[in-house]
């Protein structure tokens, strides 16, 4: 990466809430790369969703095993 997209990637993390996620790990010519993705974090009703989403589940598999 070049300087200038480094510190832009850091503006983002440390301003907006985001956050560097590694997608890949390669070896290339004897060195270690990575890539990276900005990713933002998902919203409190986003979450709540997944958490019903779950506990639904898993009523549902204990029910089946009775």
């Amino acid at each position: 990466m070049h300087k200038r997209e480094l510190k832009r990637l850091m503006g983002k993390v440390q301003e907006r809430g985001y956050t560097l996620v590694p997608t890949r790990m390669y070896f290339k010519a004897g060195l270690a790369k990575v890539e990276i993705g900005l990713a933002k974090g998902k919203k409190l009703y986003d979450r709540r969703e997944d958490i019903k989403r779950r506990e639904l589940e898993r009523e549902m598999g204990r029910a089946m095993k009775r």
